[in-house]
């Protein structure tokens, strides 16, 4: 409970304001209305000022419960001026009756003492018994001239029996009432609310307050995305955001009856370094939230990319080699949601050990499956025992007397499918400085680790290991990218989270049955038994180096050499894991952005991989990190582009001779088609077929494929030149439009720009023709609209406007004018990068172009390339997050490569200027 008295008074002078309330009172006498307008005038512009000098507080000295507790501080003053006022000068009864009293008691958030610049206050008036015209007017009185001052209020007005009998039947309500504090009127009542709360309510039901509070926690987790290393997390009910210490607190407060955390400390449940982690946690994202809610002016609670650098400059972060200011708050505050999280974890050991919490989730699993387990000593290992169907140690100093127990509890119970004690991980956080150099170069430790890291439920065990503590000290390399973020929109988790998320999806290629892993899952079988281990470390490790001035690829290269000795891998094994890492976004590049028609691009991608058994572990690792990236970045296109990459490698890499050649895989993809759509005459299919080109059958997904078919038979029976098809990619969050065309050079352009017109993001682009002179692409555009119709209704008017400018009766140039200027400033920084090369293709010239992605970017980039007379022969357009990357075959107008090193610098020299200055020079005409 707060003490109001400790805070400066200066903020919020209410002698002063008293004085002039009393003012207004006598100039408005007689006129009620005219002095509750002047009242929430003065207390408006009085709480501005406070909030101000408040703010600018909190800019100095960065505490943000400090800040939280002044602006609550400010409140109850306010409160208590508007009491005072409506039962002085509007209201005053003489010799108020038994029934004219009334409690203005602060609950929910404000009622802990805690206040956010823009939350909402939560009041209620409490009566002795049922409500009077006396108690309406007061309440009423108070209300609106809140509502006039522009504040957002919860309220309830009740009588104690009232608020009793709710509290019992609304679990909502209860954990309100268990937060009330006392602001002004009849302290006794209060009194009375808060002994029959205790005596009514609270007793003797700990134990299913406890349930609901967890129960409602796992819930919020959940809708929020279970991670507490989202990328964008939510300050307020995020996982290890300030909720989940509210609740912590709720639960104590409920079943230890304490009115403050630092009775906590007394009533044995935190230690006295733990309690202080508690503050600090809670200190930090209160800074954090109030910054948020005086920046942004609204109660935003979601700390989004946006604001993020801004946030972090307020709270005095500062860049530093490898890492930009940004990333450096945001593994911070990644740091302190995985303190909250240990502390919810000890609060619900003890809460356990009172038997006030039932056994948790996995407990109940287990127990189910294993009716009947108690407590014993684990056969492999007198040193741990099975409490409850999970781990624990049998004396405390267990890791003291074998530092490499620490990595053998986690061992243990992953081979013998037990959950973990929380007494035990506790016992481990605590024993970190057993970790030195002799445990680290231990050989039953690294063996013990590896095993751990390549047996079932690898994952779930490593994440506890991270929680602990435990990874970051044995892997020291890993420590330094515990709760680091990249600072960008591709990247959903932190770097740590991806790297333990890459693990589990190994396992899921693994174990097979998977149909979006069937490539992998069969390649996982075909390697070399000895190269399994080191595949898992490379996945593990593959990311090691984020962070760190020099490029992460091959500075991760650097720490494998190093640690993997350690590990136990010989110098063989040592230098293809270190290979691996220095590959691992090769393959992703090169099928993304690359005409894998070209032989050129398979012969260099060849030369780099070397042999088989290299492709099909650089597959499955490109695999697992594109899909461990995020969800909806691993889609049907990307796999069915890996796989093409994988095949057409492969005879390359045996000598001519492959498992799957070319011509049978072409005929297999059309057979595979001819298959599955049986809705037309074999005829008709076989003339299909014949339309498209070998790289078609190669590239495109089934699915696709038959959905083509139907879009290009029932264009032509409609009679249509032109058409356009729109469909929805739910997981990867975009809005996809086909489109069928008579194929001309500038139709790219002519598409790209008629969605940016729109304001339409490409974010990926799939370009293909026919034997018989049409074109058809599909486009993923990146939604606007949460509603399919809204989305529909919205790419029909970009299909429309395509279909406009392909028959001339729409300038593009003209559109595009009109829209200039409307572009929304990103909080993101990506350098410019344009390289033009010869030796990917023995035919084109291919200019990569990177950089940061906006509206308009392709129509720009195609536009200004036909300025430059250019003829694109293939695009591949693709975009990671904010970056976006795309990469263009072109030749002369005479259809030869771009050979002298003057017209190349004049074409980089444009192109980086595009990308610098977001603006195309003069457009031609559509």
């Amino acid at each position: 409970m707060i003490d109001t008295q400790k805070q400066p008074q200066l903020l919020f002078d209410t002698a002063r304001i008293e004085a002039q309330i009393a003012a207004l009172a006598d100039t408005h006498a007689g006129r009620d209305d005219a002095f509750r307008a002047a009242l929430a005038q003065l207390l408006k512009a009085e709480t501005a000022t406070a909030r101000e000098l408040v703010q600018a507080q909190l800019l100095r000295d960065r505490h943000g419960r400090r800040c939280a507790e002044q602006l609550c501080t400010i409140q109850d003053d306010v409160i208590r001026l508007l009491f005072n006022a409506a039962t002085r000068y509007l209201y005053k009864v003489p010799t108020p009756s038994e029934a004219e009293r009334m409690s203005v008691v602060a609950t929910g958030g404000y009622g802990r003492g805690l206040l956010a610049p823009q939350s909402d206050i939560d009041l209620l008036f409490l009566l002795p018994y049922k409500q009077t015209a006396w108690g309406e007017q007061v309440a009423e009185a108070i209300l609106y001239c809140l509502w006039d001052m522009g504040l957002k209020v919860g309220h309830a007005t009740r009588s104690i029996d009232e608020t009793i009998r709710q509290s019992r039947a609304d679990m909502t309500i209860r954990t309100a009432i268990l937060e009330t504090r006392f602001v002004t009127g009849d302290h006794a009542l209060y009194d009375e609310l808060v002994t029959r709360f205790d005596k009514n309510v609270v007793q003797g039901t700990a134990a299913e307050f406890v349930a609901a509070k967890l129960a409602e926690r796992e819930e919020r987790h959940r809708r929020g995305g279970q991670s507490r290393y989202l990328v964008e997390p939510n300050v307020k009910d995020g996982k290890g955001g300030l909720r989940d210490l509210h609740t912590l607190f709720w639960m104590a407060k409920y079943v230890y009856r304490v009115r403050d955390t630092d009775e906590l400390v007394e009533r044995g449940v935190f230690d006295a370094q733990e309690y202080r982690t508690f503050r600090r946690c809670e200190d930090f994202l209160w800074s954090v939230r109030c910054n948020i809610h005086f920046y942004t002016g609204r109660p935003e609670e979601r700390l989004s990319f946006d604001m993020q650098r801004e946030i972090a400059q307020r709270l005095g972060y500062t860049s530093h080699p490898g890492m930009q200011d940004v990333e450096r708050f945001m593994k911070h505050y990644f740091l302190v949601a995985k303190e909250v999280g240990n502390l919810t974890a000890i609060l619900c050991a003890k809460l356990e050990d009172q038997q006030a919490k039932p056994a948790p989730v996995l407990s109940r699993v287990m127990a189910r499956l294993r009716p009947g387990a108690r407590r014993h000593r684990l056969r492999e290992n007198p040193d741990f025992l099975v409490d409850n169907n999970r781990i624990n140690l049998v004396s405390p100093d267990v890791f003291k007397r074998d530092p490499v127990n620490l990595i053998r509890i986690f061992r243990l119970a992953q081979k013998n499918n037990l959950a973990f004690h929380p007494d035990a991980m506790r016992a481990a956080t605590r024993s970190l400085n057993l970790i030195n150099e002799k445990m680290r170069e231990n050989p039953e430790a690294n063996r013990l680790f590896v095993e751990i890291l390549t047996s079932n439920d690898a994952e779930i065990v490593l994440r506890r290991m991270n929680e602990t503590g435990v990874l970051g000290h044995f892997i020291r390399a890993f420590g330094k990218i515990v709760s680091m973020m990249q600072f960008n929109m591709y990247h959903h988790y932190t770097v740590d989270e991806h790297l333990i998320r890459c693990i589990g999806i190994l396992q899921d290629i693994e174990r097979g049955g998977n149909d979006e892993f069937a490539l992998t899952s069969d390649l996982m079988r075909k390697i070399r038994p000895e190269h399994r281990a080191a595949l898992y470390v490379a996945v593990f490790l593959h990311d090691i180096a984020k962070g760190r001035p020099e490029d992460h690829s091959i500075a991760g290269a650097k720490v494998a050499r190093r640690l993997c000795p350690r590990l136990g891998f010989n110098p063989a094994d040592t230098e293809l894991i270190a290979w691996l890492i220095e590959e691992h976004l090769t393959m992703s590049t090169v099928a993304q952005s690359r005409d894998l028609s070209d032989r050129k691009t398979i012969e260099n991608f060849a030369a780099v991989v070397q042999s088989l058994e290299h492709l099909k572990l650089l597959t499955i690792l490109t695999t697992a990190d594109i899909r461990g990236v995020g969800p909806g970045v691993w889609n049907g296109w990307k796999a069915q582009l890996l796989r093409t990459l994988y095949y057409e490698t492969e005879p390359v890499l045996t000598g001519g001779f492959s498992e799957v050649n070319r011509a049978q895989r072409i005929a297999g993809a059309q057979a595979e088609f001819r298959a599955n759509f049986t809705e037309w005459p074999e005829n008709e299919v076989n003339a299909y077929i014949a339309r498209h080109y070998s790289a078609y059958w190669l590239k495109v997904d089934l699915q696709r494929k038959i959905r083509h078919a139907r879009f290009v038979r029932s264009s032509e029976q409609s009679g249509h030149k032109l058409a356009v098809n729109v469909g929805f990619d739910e997981a990867r969050g975009v809005t996809e439009l086909t489109i069928l065309a008579p194929d001309h050079p500038w139709l790219l352009s002519v598409i790209a720009g008629a969605c940016a017109s729109a304001g339409a993001n490409i974010v990926d682009a799939q370009i293909y023709t026919t034997t018989d002179g049409l074109a058809l692409d599909t486009i993923a555009i990146s939604r606007e609209y949460d509603r399919d119709e809204d989305e529909a209704r919205r790419a029909t008017r970009i299909g429309e406007m395509i279909e406009q400018v392909l028959e001339g009766k729409l300038r593009l140039p003209e559109v595009m004018a009109r829209r200039s200027g409307r572009a929304k400033v990103r909080p993101f920084t990506v350098e410019p990068e344009v390289i033009i090369n010869n030796q990917w293709s023995d035919r084109y010239t291919v200019i990569e172009v990177s950089g940061l992605d906006r509206p308009g970017l392709l129509y720009q980039l195609t536009t200004a390339m036909s300025k430059l007379n250019l003829n694109i022969g293939s695009a591949h357009v693709a975009t990671f997050g904010e970056r976006a990357r795309d990469v263009f075959y072109v030749t002369d107008l005479l259809g030869a490569q771009i050979t002298a090193p003057t017209r190349q610098a004049a074409i980089k020299r444009a192109v980086v200027h595009l990308l610098a200055n977001g603006d195309g020079a003069a457009q031609p005409a559509a």
